[in-house]
């Protein structure tokens, strides 16, 4: 009898096992889907002064990625767009909250800052700044139609999910320049400063078909403006982060998805030119898509994925006299002595306690990202710029006084960027990575 009772606890226990094992070496899976968002009629084009296209000289897209470790999933989408409000992110996620039942920090939704795509949404805070730039209507149809496109990009990438690998890695490319250009007085212009700070590092993510080892998509983050080419420019393009990834596919078979990092500060190497050609923009798929085909054959796997996520709201005084837009009112609030502050969200991802990835609604400087990268506990920490919507340009304090075009379009005071830096830096040292 004990002999018998011994063997079917045996059995049951092997048994267990097998499910056990199955189960959890099947738990991490990854979808991709990729969307052309080009309109096919004239649209007003976001960043310099308004501007309505005349054509296309390469397609736009949404590029989307769909991760699940077995407990949550994760939606990141990557936009060939110039910006979106926070409210234009906001009534997106709701969307797609009670569609999927996931929270708000698992919807990120990242636009590669061209400046040759046209306006999505409400224009928000850019309007408190550049109101006359926004006298137009902006187009609810094309707004409508890069919404329904995302949406069926995510249940397409839903569709798609299979085991997969998770990799990482670190590349480098010397395709982008500080912009901060110093004159003789002391002031500051656009232009080239090849003395000031910049980031040059490509945060690298692999997604690989576990069955295969073919890779199911790419994530490539790297801080560079897109305006390689000027307001001169009429026709629509992903400008230098849309050609990269056009041409990186071709070589992997697989969507890359352009992050933009901390490039507040940070222009291509080639910058407002009136043309693609005049502009060199093919050259960019060697200065940068290389690069990252380089850093491919040197990533790192992470045998288990288990994701965490976080998120913080930042308080910090907002310029004083500094008006508002009524969409972005869950965005701002007053101290109890009645001094205006923006609330600047921040949300986290991890990836085991190795990957520690940060996102903001910013154009931050590379100083900020640099240092933060620095004191994290983590071996690999990326920052996703221009992510769920805008909220102005964040300087280092220091840059303040060196005046330029930055400081015109920040919402911030000076203090903002130190609080911040210790904000993260201690979210990401803390409960982040007990996590």
């Amino acid at each position: 009898m004990n002999k018998q009772n011994l063997t079917i606890k045996l059995a049951l226990f092997l048994t267990l096992s097998i499910i056990w094992t199955s189960g959890n070496s099947q738990d991490f899976r990854a979808g991709v889907a990729k969307r052309n968002i080009s309109p096919d009629n004239s649209q007003q084009l976001l960043g310099y002064g308004a501007r309505k296209s005349t054509g296309v000289h390469d397609s736009i897209f949404h590029r989307i990625v769909v991760l699940d470790d077995g407990k949550d999933q994760f939606y990141l989408v990557s936009s060939d767009i110039c910006l979106v409000s926070p409210s234009e992110y906001d009534r997106v996620k709701d969307i797609i909250k009670k569609k999927y039942n996931i929270q708000d920090n698992q919807f990120w939704w990242s636009v590669t800052h061209t400046h040759s795509a046209p306006e999505v949404g409400p224009p928000g805070l850019p309007s408190v700044f550049l109101g006359n730039r926004y006298e137009h209507q902006y187009d609810t149809a094309y707004t409508n139609f890069v919404t329904r496109e995302l949406l069926i990009g995510i249940a397409e990438a839903r569709s798609q999910l299979k085991p997969a690998h998770l990799g990482v890695g670190w590349g480098y490319a010397q395709a982008n320049i500080n912009r901060r250009a110093r004159t003789i007085d002391g002031n500051t212009r656009l232009g080239m400063n090849p003395d000031g700070p910049v980031d040059r590092r490509i945060g690298i993510l692999q997604l690989t078909d576990k069955a295969t080892g073919n890779p199911i998509a790419h994530i490539a983050n790297y801080a560079i403006h897109g305006t390689v080419m000027s307001g001169a420019n009429l026709e629509i393009s992903g400008d230098a982060p849309g050609i990269v990834s056009e041409y990186v596919e071709e070589k992997t078979g697989a969507p890359l998805l352009f992050i933009n990092g901390a490039a507040g500060n940070i222009a291509p190497i080639y910058s407002v030119y009136p043309s693609p050609a005049a502009g060199h923009l093919d050259e960019f798929k060697v200065l940068l898509g290389n690069k990252i085909l380089a850093s491919l054959k040197h990533i790192d796997t992470e045998e288990t994925v288990d994701m965490e996520f976080g998120s913080i709201v930042v308080r910090t005084p907002r310029k004083k006299d500094l008006g508002w837009t009524d969409d972005l009112k869950n965005y701002t609030d007053k101290t109890g002595s009645g001094v205006d502050q923006v609330l600047l969200p921040i949300t986290f991802l991890k990836f085991n306690n190795r990957i520690g990835i940060w996102a903001a609604p910013l154009e931050l400087f590379c100083e900020i990202s640099n240092e933060i990268r620095d004191r994290s506990p983590f071996t690999y920490t990326f920052y996703f710029g221009y992510t769920n919507g805008w909220l102005g340009y964040m300087l280092t304090e220091e840059e303040w006084q060196y005046n330029g075009y930055e400081p015109t379009v920040s919402p911030f005071r000076p203090e903002a960027g130190r609080q911040m830096t210790e904000a993260v830096s201690a979210y990401l040292q803390g409960e982040l990575l007990s996590k």
